[in-house]
């Protein structure tokens, strides 16, 4: 069978071929999407972006009163793409605004005023000494009224920006391979260092030395700790008393360095699961102590008020979120506020400490913000003009399943049992990362597949975050091979369990997801029916090369280094295994993907086509790395639940395919 390439999404793109012959699903999803909240420092307003399902997500900005919610107004950019991130200057009178043009990875940021009657945007156009723009720009917060970015070279080195908005004047904090800004104030910066797990925080003071010139001095927050991260972190103001919010009560306060620097991180280092921790760099030394822990759960972010009367916690416990309040400086954590959800995400306060935005979602409920009371607990939700709609995920259950891999190691995932009798289709679907994890929050994807009778099963094999420091690096170089294990793991336990049929079971996923399904399909091939890759590594060696810098920089703790671990790459690439394929494979694609190219899906696809094997390849034309229309996720959503229904056992796989 030859190969097609269905282009969908954009102006001019051609009209679906092969694919659009597949069943149109139920994909009921009217409802607008709402996350990533800022509050702005007076608890007067705030910005928030906004999925109308009409295109790419967009931000706008609400006020706040006694009244309730005002009226929505749109933040109008010269550019087209997907808002990433929103925040409000600490004067309240700025919204700094991230945004991904078509899609890709080669971001933006833009400032606008809050003020109603002034919608005119200004472009950080951040660029080198030499004129050069970077590769691309990330929206870190404000310093006073200053924009924080980290803006990215195309050969990787991140330099540390602080950008007035009004003049555009540009001051470097710092320029490393590697580096990721994280906070700067009053002369102080937090700069984030390594690669993926393996991630440490390092403070950086600008100084005059004893010559007159500009020195910096830098000091890591923490002692070496290798396999730990430290990758949140916020710079306490001292104050005009310069009390110490981490280190109370005598005799501490009376020794205290009046020119000490105290940082809030968020790090796993010297436990199993990140904690939040307060740091004390001075002329004699560092030293830091646990504000907040729990044993058996993840610190997943926090917040901080300006007025460091208060931070905002969230906590993954067994993959849902509890959020907590911290008061400071009697470090006094309160009783867990209830969510009206799951998973929480994107937490925002205001100056005060009074009012928190976040994000709460369901498995049967699309992302939507919401506001706390810290003093009370009270919870309301932001509806927007459109009434949420019924989509199909309102009947969605997870079940949480536990099991061990051949190897003893404990799995576990959530199970989405289609309502019929017996076994039947049944969908591996593999999240991204590696170190991302399966919660029971909002996908597209899973109520409507659940819906036409697709039972679906998304584990979190070795490698996934909110388990412990020692599984999250479970997976990590040649750890990647049992990695693999663990999703024919997962397939076989659900065959003995009388979940899944042996004849129909599909594997899919995206991202890192969409390079295990590529492994399943050649390393297991004979346990699976069909596969669906979306936006996955095919080729590790060719991923390297191609990919952004920065990306490849970050990655090679997890896959092996490009140079030192060639032959590990190669070995674990699938496309060096391809003719063990045995299951028809349809790749999936943004044409604006830089992080994982799209030459990845079109390689196979092309071995596939040589060797007259089963392929398709689906190419959204106005999309990246992620796949963010609605009308495209629909897309996407029919073409994966009609390449199940379509191939519905390994007896339908051509005997070529076979062979």
């Amino acid at each position: 069978m030859s190969v097609s390439k269905t282009i969908v999404g954009g102006p001019g793109a051609d009209e679906p071929g092969p694919l659009s012959t597949t069943p149109t699903i139920n994909f009921d999803d009217r409802g607008w999407h709402t996350h990533g909240a800022s509050v702005s420092p007076d608890g007067s307003a705030f910005a928030y972006i906004v999925d109308d399902g009409t295109g790419y997500p967009r931000a706008a900005q609400r006020s706040l009163s006694v009244d309730g919610v005002g009226e929505l107004r749109w933040v109008r950019l010269r550019s087209t793409g997907p808002v990433r991130r929103v925040i409000h200057s600490k004067d309240g009178k700025w919204l700094a605004v991230e945004i991904a043009p078509s899609g890709g990875e080669h971001h933006q940021v833009w400032v606008v005023t809050t003020d109603p009657d002034d919608d005119t945007a200004h472009w950080i156009a951040a660029t080198r000494p030499d004129g050069r723009t970077f590769g691309t720009v990330t929206l870190v917060g404000w310093d006073t009224d200053w924009v924080l970015i980290t803006a990215i070279d195309i050969d990787g080195t991140a330099h540390s920006l602080r950008v007035h908005p009004s003049t555009g004047t540009t001051m470097t904090l710092d320029v490393r391979v590697g580096g990721a800004l994280i906070d700067s104030w009053k002369g102080a910066t937090l700069v984030r260092v390594g690669p993926r797990g393996y991630r440490d925080m390092l403070l950086l003071r600008r100084r005059i030395d004893t010559d007159g010139a500009d020195a910096v001095e830098m000091t890591p927050l923490l002692p070496n700790d290798p396999g730990s991260v430290t990758d949140q972190g916020y710079i306490l103001d001292q104050g005009f008393e310069h009390h110490s919010y981490i280190f109370v009560g005598p005799p501490q306060d009376a020794e205290r360095d009046l020119d000490s620097v105290q940082a809030i991180v968020a790090s796993d280092f010297d436990a199993k699961f990140p904690r939040l921790l307060g740091v004390e760099v001075s002329r004699t030394g560092v030293r830091f102590r646990v504000l907040a822990q729990r044993g058996d759960c993840s610190l997943d972010e926090f917040a901080v008020s300006d007025d460091q009367s208060t931070v905002a916690l969230l906590w993954n416990v067994s993959g849902r979120s509890e959020l907590q309040i911290l008061t400071l400086p009697d470090q006094t954590l309160h009783d867990p506020i209830d969510l009206p959800g799951d998973v929480a995400s994107e937490l925002s306060i205001s100056a005060a400490g009074t009012l928190v935005a976040v994000t709460v979602s369901s498995p049967q409920h699309s992302p939507l913000v919401h506001l706390i009371r810290t003093s009370t607990g009270e919870v309301t939700a932001v509806r927007d003009d459109v009434v949420a709609g019924e989509g199909p995920s309102r009947f969605l259950v997870s079940e949480t399943v536990e099991f061990s891999a051949r190897d003893g190691m404990p799995l576990s995932g959530l199970l989405f049992r289609a309502r019929r009798e017996g076994p039947g289709p049944t969908l591996l679907y593999f999240h991204g990362g590696p170190e991302a994890q399966t919660r029971p929050d909002y996908h597209f994807l899973f109520g409507p597949l659940v819906d036409a009778g697709i039972t679906v099963f998304a584990p979190n094999v070795r490698g996934s975050s909110g388990y412990g420091r020692l599984f999250s690096h479970a997976d990590d170089r040649y750890g990647r091979y049992a990695g693999i294990d663990d999703a024919a793991d997962c397939a076989e336990y659900l065959c003995a369990q009388g979940v899944a049929d042996r004849d129909s079971l599909y594997c899919s996923g995206r991202s890192y997801g969409g390079y295990l399904t590529l492994a399943c399909l050649t390393f297991h091939p004979e346990l699976f029916t069909a596969g669906i890759a979306i936006c996955g590594m095919s080729d590790l060696e060719s991923f390297f090369r191609n990919t952004e810098p920065w990306i490849a920089v970050a990655a090679h703790t997890k896959y092996g280094h490009p140079d030192s671990d060639r032959e590990l790459l190669a070995d674990l690439s699938p496309i060096h295994r391809i003719a063990d394929v045995r299951a028809p494979l349809l790749v999936i694609h943004g044409a604006h993907d830089t992080n994982v190219p799209v030459s990845e899906s079109q390689q196979m696809v092309d071995e596939l086509r040589a060797r007259g094997a089963v392929a398709e390849l689906l190419l959204f034309s106005d999309e990246g790395h992620e796949i963010v229309k609605r009308h495209n996720q629909q897309r996407l959503t029919e073409a994966v639940a009609g390449w199940v229904l379509s191939h519905p056992s390994k007896s339908a796989i051509p005997p070529q395919a076979m062979a």
